[in-house]
């Protein structure tokens, strides 16, 4: 299950998740296009993990544009030789009460990861389908795209809609050897659930102890935030699965929040 010589695209590769990724594909012999909103923090991410240059890139993307997405893919396919692997990552968290939830922000964060995953497994799908060896599309869930939690109704509805586009690439890529998979991890401390924990302190009016012992890790069998590492693990086990018996699915990692 080697991903040896094996083209990737991690959207929002600068830090978090998407950064462990990109870092843990590269040691196994990937070449990869590290894209991200902020173009200086992609190339530093890319610089970090190859100075050589020679198998990491960095490409600027904001997934909510059409025309930037087809642009970043097909210069990174051009530069790399195809893409293999899509690895659609790129995210936000704005956390609220729903009848409190502003329109501008409702379709921000729809935009982002429902739009965006739609946008980057478009164009890179167009080159899987071309290039005739197949590949592989992972989209970065959450726990939340089968549970649900106080205030992040967007947040919620775009991880549950992740789950189905996949379900759909993994009928209409089969023919084309291409699978599709969701990851869906636990909290993971990141800058971005680092954010999460004032924010969700005030609205729930507790302190940011309790946020993360009673709302985030509750449900967790040993009180144990998620790792990067342990999401990069799993995306490198889904990227060079050998074969399609293993598409179309949800794979949980939430120290035991949910099991299903």
């Amino acid at each position: 299950m080697s991903l040896k010589d094996r083209i990737a695209i991690v959207t929002g590769a600068a830090s978090g998740i998407g950064k462990e990724v990109a870092r843990q594909f590269l040691a196994e012999g990937a070449k990869v296009a590290v894209a991200d909103i902020n173009i200086d923090a992609a190339r530093a991410a890319a610089a970090e993990m190859d100075p050589s240059g020679d198998k990491a890139l960095g490409f600027a993307m904001d997934v909510t544009q059409e025309a930037q997405v087809d642009a970043g893919v097909d210069e990174a396919a051009r530069r790399f030789g195809g893409i293999d692997i899509l690895v659609s990552n790129a995210g936000v968290q704005i956390v609220s009460p729903l009848e409190a939830f502003g329109f501008a922000d409702w379709k921000k964060m729809l935009a982002i990861h429902l739009d965006g995953a739609f946008l980057t497994t478009r164009a890179c799908l167009r080159h899987m389908y071309a290039q005739g060896r197949g590949g592989a599309i992972l989209y970065m869930g959450s726990v939340h795209s089968k549970e649900a939690s106080l205030l992040k109704a967007p947040y919620v509805t775009a991880k549950h809609g992740l789950i189905g586009l996949a379900k759909v690439v993994a009928k209409e890529g089969a023919r084309h050897g291409v699978r599709s998979n969701v990851i869906c991890p636990g909290f993971v401390r990141t800058p971005l659930v680092d954010k999460q924990i004032p924010e969700q302190a005030e609205a729930l009016g507790v302190s940011e102890e309790a946020v993360i012992k009673t709302v985030m890790l509750k449900e967790t069998v040993d009180g144990e935030f998620t790792t990067v590492d342990d999401v990069a693990r799993v995306a490198v086990f889904l990227a060079g699965f050998p074969t399609k018996a293993l598409t179309g699915q949800s794979v949980i990692m939430s120290h035991g929040w949910s099991m299903q």
